[in-house]
């Protein structure tokens, strides 16, 4: 029987791939070029980026112009022709004294509200994996009202129960005759609230599910470990928790520091002799009030600019928010 003679194929010299029948690319080769370095979210978000684009970015760029045109009533009906002063608007409103103070008014409360908010919300989604089932859809259809509640029907609704002679709140606490929209920090306290009231439904929810999505087993073997309920919140429940800690507290930065409605409906436009007013407040006084339109657009883009590096973290938070909880 003749020997088989198997000869094997000679070396290509090359590391190509064997290509099928028809000059066709290997299965799974992937393509080179420009667009296919382009991450896959950033080609879903195409769509909305194509609509929201136009939709803000219009807005700012007129806003923008306005900052650096001397523009007020009488441009604004023609009578006087509109004129370009470059940044002549934002070395005034730098240079403004009471620019600094508002600022740090608007600080303070921002922060006082986000931290009051986070404890809030935090407390409540606690108390919603502790309750049972009819309290807990109690207290979630009565926070998720509050959420859906418009801040002008919420803030006048406030003022109803803080009415000096007539309000609920007075009549609670035996203290008829009080007006609590007077003073400076008692003002700020109860636009505070209104403001909390508004935002703890988000953190709550949030939370909430986060703390759902926490395996049940590891929070079983922290207990047969010895640990309390403190222990397991602190060393356990926080850390997983940390991604959405950091969306719900930069998301309730930017809410807090561009209120505008509670404060203005709260306190009559800035409280008396603008003891309460906030940044947006102060730049609607400005463009509307003293008819100043360009120095309005300078304060919006000087907020835009401090909200801008907040975004810039809540973007990055967003990126690192697919780590598992």
């Amino acid at each position: 029987m003749p020997a088989t003679t198997v000869t094997a194929p000679a070396d290509r010299g090359d590391s190509s791939p064997v290509r099928p029948a028809g000059g066709a690319p290997a299965k799974g080769r992937r393509r080179s070029g420009p667009l296919a370095r382009i991450p896959v979210p950033l080609w879903l978000l195409l769509p909305a980026a194509l609509v929201l684009i136009p939709l803000f970015g219009y807005p700012l760029y007129q806003l923008g112009l306005l900052s650096v045109l001397k523009f007020g009533q009488p441009q604004a009906s023609g009578g006087v022709p509109t004129e370009f002063v470059g940044l002549s608007n934002y070395t005034d409103v730098l240079g403004d004294a009471q620019f600094w103070s508002v600022l740090g008014q608007t600080l303070a409360f921002a922060a006082f509200c986000v931290v009051a908010t986070l404890v809030v919300g935090a407390v409540c989604a606690v108390l919603l994996t502790r309750v049972g089932k009819w309290p807990r859809l109690l207290l979630m259809f009565g926070a998720l009202g509050a959420w859906a509640a418009p801040a002008m029907t919420g803030s006048t609704v406030w003022m109803f129960l803080l009415d000096t002679n007539s309000g609920l709140v007075n009549e609670i606490l035996g203290t008829q005759g009080h007006n609590w929209m007077y003073d400076k920090w008692s003002a700020f306290a109860m636009v505070a609230v209104v403001v909390v009231w508004h935002s703890f439904p988000f953190v709550m929810i949030t939370l909430y599910a986060g703390i759902q999505a926490i395996p049940d087993s590891v929070l079983e073997a922290a207990r047969l470990d010895g640990a309390g309920t403190a222990t397991v919140f602190r060393r356990i429940m926080l850390p997983m928790l940390r991604p959405l800690l950091v969306i719900v507290v930069i998301q309730s930065i930017i809410w807090d520091f561009k209120v505008f409605t509670q404060i203005y409906v709260m306190t009559g436009g800035g409280g008396i002799a603008g003891q309460n007013l906030v940044l947006n407040v102060y730049a609607y006084q400005k463009a509307f009030v003293a008819e100043n339109y360009s120095l309005g657009a300078a304060i919006g883009v000087l907020m835009t600019l401090i909200l801008l590096a907040v975004t810039a973290v809540y973007i990055r938070s967003l990126r690192r928010s697919g780590e598992e909880l």
